[in-house]
């Protein structure tokens, strides 16, 4: 085993620390006249908020000192555990409803989301598995089929819920993972012609999603209905321009948007703080995920790499996913901003993965 460094990567956990300082200023700023409305209370997300980020923090803090190591030992129990709490998920009377799918575990506000933790899970259980297998990746039979099969078994799972957002980025960072590892270019192809047919069907298949495909298309079409979102959201960036209308300011939190403080908090933050603003938040981004690739890149061992890779991937895909709905370059699939969104289980899970690539950074060699 690799003598570990006195230190973790410095600049990952600053840029951590000010996308979460960023996120408890904008959900109080995007939560608080919504909160004083329905609960009477302006700081009840932002209570909430730092309940989740403090505990968040010190798991994040606690598990950069646990070697790595250590999730390649406990993965299989992790996924087998994750998968036991997708089908708990799906007991009526068990799992909570909340914006149509059947996606929680908990009492009330404090509730739990099985599938984030499902991504986290399979990013171990991946790693481990291609670190182990490497030398048959380039076999479909011997080493992609076995290992895609069990990522589309939990995302079948999570679509039962259902949950297209989450499974969709799940199921993109293993192809990154998978792709890294070794896996032949031909066959991705013909997987993803598959996957393209599938997605399609999936789509087609479920009335509210064709609906979330033509209000991409043409949100004018249906203003009130469908395309409510994107259309509240782009009236949201656009005021905002260069400087922002100010901390505080944003027009659109008044009933316009729904929720803001969740999946659109980004537009929220445009038109407060402008193009300056957003563009601020995308650099963090952008040196969070360059430490990532340079931890991975360093790691001593296969399972290091790819553990990093899998970790950095999920973060990037639910970046550009939440970014792109919002400024309507993507249809709306519901997927929160990393450290910024309110919710208890995603910024958990993500304080929680940046605990494990800090552990990464400090046997790295970079």
């Amino acid at each position: 085993m690799p003598k570990a460094k006195s230190a973790p990567d410095f600049w990952l956990i600053l840029t951590t620390l000010l996308l979460l300082s960023v996120g408890m200023i904008m959900v109080y700023s995007a939560s608080a006249v919504w909160a004083s409305y329905k609960f009477d209370d302006s700081f009840f997300f932002a209570k909430r908020q730092f309940l989740f980020a403090g505990v968040g923090v010190a798991a994040m803090f606690f598990i950069m000192n646990i070697d790595y190591w250590t999730w390649r030992k406990w993965s299989k129990v992790l996924v087998l555990i994750c998968f036991f709490l997708l089908i708990i998920v799906l007991i009526p009377g068990v799992g909570l409803v909340r914006g149509g799918a059947r996606s929680w575990l908990g009492i009330g506000a404090f509730s739990i989301q099985p599938s984030e933790f499902m991504k986290l899970a399979m990013i171990a259980f991946l790693a481990k598995y291609l670190s182990e297998k490497q030398k048959y990746i380039t076999s479909f039979k011997k080493g992609l089929l076995p290992s895609l099969a069990l990522v589309f078994l939990a995302f079948g799972m999570i679509m039962m819920q259902p949950d297209l957002g989450t499974g969709a980025v799940m199921v993109g960072t293993c192809v990154i993972m998978i792709y890294i590892s070794g896996a032949k270019v031909s066959h991705f192809i013909g997987l993803g012609v598959l996957g393209l047919i599938g997605f399609a069907g999936l789509i087609i298949s479920a009335p509210y999603r064709m609906k979330r495909i033509t209000s991409f298309l043409d949100p004018w079409s249906d203003p009130l209905g469908s395309g409510f979102q994107i259309i509240q959201s782009l009236y949201a960036i656009g005021p905002g321009g260069l400087m922002g209308l100010g901390l505080g300011q944003s027009r659109q939190k008044f009933y316009y948007l729904p929720e803001p403080q969740t999946d659109f908090i980004f537009a929220i933050l445009s038109e407060e703080l402008g193009f300056i603003g957003g563009s601020f938040v995308i650099l963090l981004f952008a040196l969070l995920l360059w430490r990532g690739i340079r931890i991975a890149i360093g790691a001593p061992d296969l399972f290091g790499s790819l553990l990093a890779v899998g970790i950095i991937g999920m973060v990037a895909i639910q970046v550009m996913i939440n970014i792109g709905v919002v400024t309507g370059l993507m249809p709306v699939t519901g997927i929160t901003l990393p450290f910024l969104s309110y919710g208890g289980s995603s910024l958990t899970l993500m304080l929680v993965a940046i605990g494990v690539l800090l552990n990464i950074s400090r046997y790295a060699r970079y």
